[in-house]
């Protein structure tokens, strides 16, 4: 638990300046963070950080983060879908070109832990906006807030009055009293945070949205406990000692920053 908490305190000095600050300092540090987050997906199924597949993977995964590839990188001039077609194209020709050493399997799972992996991080940037943009600190703030209190919430609930297991085949202590629990909890949170810094939304809406955030929150966590059940491994990485890896950590924003994208709460 001390190596949990010492982790975690300076795992928050880092973070946070950059994101307080922004602009090319918080994307070259997003870029890292995402690159990382990559890496550990595909260790998980033994496909090696020197191997080819590994190589086309980052750089599809920075092509994707670019906010606007034409206008950052001139030579680049097809659209996202173009690319990633591209890069399926690739990949394909490549199964052929090593005779199946490199399967029809392996290049769907490292086209979808890149698409997963480098939206999510993309929409991180794009919430957090130039380095000026006081509303995407805020975002940001808001979404990391909601992240933490349920996570807070839910563990003290579920220690509380956790009877019924939530998904015991992914992950065993997780209870239904805790997540909903967990949901409560950011309410209020929610609640707090319009009080404090109002969004252009109502209180209901803010509420509503607070909800969807818990939830698909609680749902990235599960599915990344799901890949590591899967592939047999206790954390997706060793970067953060006593939390695990980058994924560990960020996988509940990869699912929540694109959810409120999708619903234009940050528009």
């Amino acid at each position: 638990m001390k190596q949990r908490v010492i982790t975690a305190i300076l795992a928050f000095i880092i973070f946070i300046p950059f994101v307080i600050f922004g602009g090319l300092y918080f994307e070259l540090f997003v870029y890292f963070l995402a690159t990382l987050g990559l890496i550990e997906l595909m260790r998980m199924r033994d496909i090696g950080k020197y191997s080819v597949p590994s190589f086309l993977a980052v750089i599809l995964l920075w092509l994707l983060l670019l906010q606007e590839p034409t206008d950052i990188v001139p030579v680049v001039w097809f659209t996202k879908s173009e690319i990633i077609m591209l890069f399926v194209m690739i990949l394909l020709s490549y199964t052929v070109l090593v005779k199946n050493k490199f399967t029809f399997d392996d290049a769907g799972f490292i086209l979808l832990s890149t698409i997963y992996v480098g939206m999510g991080f993309y929409y991180l940037l794009a919430t957090r906006g130039s380095s000026g943009d006081f509303e995407g600190l805020i975002n940001i703030f808001y979404v990391l807030v909601i992240i933490w209190v349920t996570d807070t919430g839910a563990y003290i609930a579920g220690r509380a009055f956790g009877k019924k297991k939530l998904w015991p085949m992914i992950s065993p202590n997780k209870t239904i009293e805790g997540a909903a629990g967990g949901i409560v909890a950011a309410c209020f949170a929610g609640v707090i945070f319009q009080v404090i810094e109002p969004v252009s939304y109502s209180m209901i809406i803010v509420i509503l949205v607070t909800i969807l955030v818990s939830v698909f929150g609680q749902i990235g966590d599960l599915v990344e406990s799901a890949f590591k059940r899967h592939y047999g491994v206790k954390d997706s990485g060793d970067l953060l000692p006593g939390h695990g890896g980058i994924l560990d950590r960020l996988d509940s924003l990869l699912f929540v920053l694109p959810l409120l994208h999708f619903i234009n709460f940050f528009s």
